[in-house]
């Protein structure tokens, strides 16, 4: 027996009464009932909703500088924080440098500013792309800028595909080596 999709038809329709005394118009608009207990409500008509809404006031009874902290605590959401590179004890993190930061990728160890201008020498640890683009290219990580354009160069003339007779495997291997090539220039390898 195939199953019937339900409609609106099938919806049970249940009318409140507006909460407010004397009004007979239905409540179809819910407002919290008190500032302690948000998650139960009274019900209203349209006009006393908004009569509701303009009197209530969700810090009556508190002093000001409960209101403040309130407004400071809900800059993160009302959850805990702390500095980076300390718990929430307050003390220091081991995993954390002298300067409180972590660097798991080494993205900051020996970095030079202004990179090939100066003679960059390459960092202890390198990024996974310029890696792969000095493996693809066959050079060593402390290889100069001109060894990687006279390397870029040669590769370039034996898989360019016009020499190559519109090899697949040779166009494939021409798109590689240009990616490489961009990605050390774009790190200013070369």
């Amino acid at each position: 027996m195939a199953r019937k999709r339900p409609t609106f038809d099938d919806i049970p329709t249940t009318t409140r009464s507006c909460d407010s005394p004397g009004c007979s118009a239905s409540g179809e608009y819910r407002a919290p009932r008190a500032p302690d207990d948000l998650g139960s409500h009274r019900w209203f008509c349209l006009d006393h909703v908004r009569e509701y809404n303009r009197t209530w006031n969700y810090f009556t009874g508190w002093k000001p500088e409960q209101i403040e902290a309130y407004r400071h605590a809900a800059n993160t959401w009302h959850r805990p924080t702390w500095r980076v590179g300390v718990g929430p004890d307050g003390k220091r993190r081991a995993a954390f440098g002298p300067d409180g930061l972590r660097d798991d990728f080494g993205v900051f160890e020996g970095a030079d500013p202004l990179g090939a201008a100066t003679g960059h020498t390459a960092p202890a640890k390198m990024q996974a792309p310029v890696a792969r683009a000095f493996t693809e290219l066959n050079l060593g990580p402390k290889a100069s800028a001109q060894e990687i354009k006279v390397r870029y160069k040669a590769l370039v003339k034996q898989f360019h595909p016009d020499l190559n007779g519109g090899s697949k495997d040779a166009e494939e291997r021409f798109k590689t080596i240009n990616e490489a090539y961009s990605c050390l220039v774009a790190h200013g390898y070369a």
